[in-house]
């Protein structure tokens, strides 16, 4: 699907959604630019929250969004480790190049949320690595530093989801959390695509505690 550089088509009016009482996202402070990647061309939104005014979740966009239509969708959180240096302990960085290659192809948004080590940050990451080593899973480590197995929250891409008017997606997760997340609000899921991705030695373990301590769906590992 084409991307048009020009486009005016994803300019909604600015606006502030609020959860509870925090103001989560400043939709008035948000700007766009063209990004072309080695996956296709997107257009890249930035949406700071009013706590990290310089750490902005982000969006990418591939081809025209049509709101009265399902929108292909992933929502990835940041993993540097596995993003950025492609570490092998997870899956992280292959879900995003898959994902990034499937949008490019097909059309749709690419929501990337600041919220390292599902939510601990990435020092208390590398924390739980180490406790890892010492013999204990990935939940047992975070339990052990105090967080809870998973601390994200996907209220950004909620907010990321309104201001273009998305209420039908086609979601890219293994993740039934993210699912539940939408649903609670008023996001349609029209189809949920699972992400394939290879097991290999340094995360098979990291896998298998995700599918079975954490619920993932990932019936398509022989781990």
């Amino acid at each position: 699907m084409p991307f048009n550089q020009n486009s005016s088509q994803h300019s909604p009016k600015n606006r502030c959604f609020e959860f509870g009482n925090n103001l989560i996202v400043l939709m008035d402070s948000t700007v766009s630019a063209f990004l072309p990647t080695q996956y296709g061309e997107f257009k890249i939104f930035s949406f700071p929250s009013v706590e990290h005014p310089n750490y902005p979740d982000i969006a990418l966009v591939s081809g025209e969004l049509n709101a009265q239509q399902s929108i292909l969708l992933r929502m990835h959180s940041e993993c540097l480790t596995g993003d950025v240096f492609a570490s092998k302990r997870c899956d992280c960085g292959q879900q995003l190049t898959a994902s990034l290659d499937f949008i490019a192809k097909h059309g749709g948004i690419f929501i990337y949320l600041r919220q390292e080590g599902r939510g601990i940050g990435l020092h208390s990451k590398i924390k739980a690595y180490h406790k890892q080593e010492l013999g204990m899973d990935t939940v047992e480590a975070n339990t052990e530093l105090g967080f809870l197995p998973d601390q994200r929250d996907y209220s950004a891409a909620v907010n990321i989801l309104n201001y273009f008017g998305i209420r039908q997606v086609q979601l890219l997760t293994n993740n039934p959390d993210k699912i539940h997340a939408l649903e609670l609000a008023g996001i349609q899921i029209m189809d949920r695509i699972p992400l394939v991705i290879a097991s290999n030695p340094y995360n098979d373990h990291y896998l298998k505690t995700k599918r079975d301590k954490m619920g993932h769906l990932l019936p398509h590992q022989d781990l």
